[in-house]
């Protein structure tokens, strides 16, 4: 990523590192069709849950990427391989990129009072009423695509939180833009931050930093989770403080209230823009296989999402997650890393609208 020196980490300090981009991901996939989409959850898997009910990572039974072996099935589609589990699916493109895709849906469950999904006219609502009578309610297409997801107060007011239906006819398949990396002249301790190292006024200001450079138009929730250098044009925080056990993505508990910090910078910034978007992402070393990454690293983020909700009362539809898997390796090692095993919080709120607004827009009428 040139820059300026100042964008340049030391050498010694691998954990300021940008990760580098797997060779297969420097170029647009080779089947141009748009992504399945991920299983939908089960009405029964959807049922609302007390805050502090525990950390479940999707509805599969089992703490480690062991457990998952024998429910995976493995299917040839249109020249991809589709790997399938009851919660999620990896896509495996020939011409070597590979994508997890979760859903969103199963973290709503805490702390709400009831859900409901309706199918009206080909698209889904799915609403989660809260205690206090607001609404939360996600849109999603007849192709199982993300159009919009709405918070509703109890006065009937809506703020628009992600408005995914623009599409630009340019990006691969609706999921791949292919854009250069970004010129990144800000300090290298301020565009990759080290949670365990920064002070609690840095963390808030990451949350509400500005790109690193002019976004030209409005992404797509896709489109940033799997263009790479669309997504590097927001400063990150990586969150070492979590160490997850092997094969597991359980956060241990006397390692939950690390996440305190990270979870009152994003209330900090949600307070002076309610409709802020932030994405978990998770990532892991090298060692396994590619499949079980992708899942576990996907599994880790959405347990960290979870908990940043249930312990620290993070708004649910304000965090959005994704796994990386090996993808994106910051130490170069096909060994064990702590350096690689990470989960990243980046805000992604300019991607979703151009750069355009730093503020809420008004509620609805």
């Amino acid at each position: 990523m040139p820059g300026t020196p100042a964008a340049a980490p030391p050498p010694d300090r691998a954990q300021y590192r940008p990760p580098t981009v797997a060779p297969a991901f420097r170029a647009a996939p080779t089947v141009a069709a748009p992504l399945p989409p991920p299983p939908r959850p089960q009405q029964r898997d959807l049922t609302p849950l007390a805050i502090g009910a525990g950390v479940v990572a999707g509805a599969v039974i089992g703490a480690t990427i062991a457990d998952l072996h024998s429910q995976r099935r493995e299917v040839v589609e249109g020249g991809r391989t589709v790997y399938t589990e009851p919660d999620r699916i990896i896509i495996r493109d020939p011409g070597g990129q590979a994508y997890v895709r979760g859903n969103d849906l199963y973290r709503f469950r805490y702390g709400a009072r009831d859900i409901r999904t309706d199918t009206v006219g080909g698209e889904t609502r799915t609403v989660v009423i809260r205690p206090d009578g607001s609404e939360v309610i996600t849109v999603v297409g007849p192709d199982g695509s993300l159009l919009r997801r709405i918070r509703r107060d109890p006065r009937g007011r809506e703020i628009v939180i992600i408005d995914n239906t623009y599409r630009d006819p340019r990006a691969v398949g609706g999921f791949y833009v292919d854009v250069p990396p970004p010129v990144v002249n800000i300090p290298y301790d301020r565009y990759i931050v080290d949670a365990q190292e920064a002070p609690p006024q840095v963390i808030y200001e990451t949350m509400r930093a500005p790109p690193v450079q002019r976004i030209d138009r409005r992404y797509s929730l896709d489109e940033i989770r799997y263009s790479p250098n669309v997504r590097m044009q927001m400063p990150s925080i990586d969150v070492n403080t979590i160490n997850f056990e092997t094969g597991s993505w359980t956060i241990p508990p006397d390692q939950a209230a690390r996440l305190q910090v990270i979870a009152d910078g994003i209330n900090q910034a949600l307070q002076a823009n309610p409709q802020e978007v932030f994405l978990i992402e998770g990532h892991t070393d090298a060692v396994g296989n590619e499949v079980d990454n992708l899942s576990l690293s996907d599994r880790r983020a959405q347990a960290a999402a979870e908990l940043l909700t249930q312990q620290f009362s993070v708004p649910a539809e304000n965090l959005t997650s994704q796994g990386y898997g090996e993808q994106y390796l910051k130490e170069q090692t096909q060994g064990a890393s702590l350096i690689n095993r990470r989960v990243t919080v980046r805000r992604i709120t300019p991607l979703l609208n151009g750069g355009q607004a730093d503020a809420a827009p008004p509620p609805r009428q």
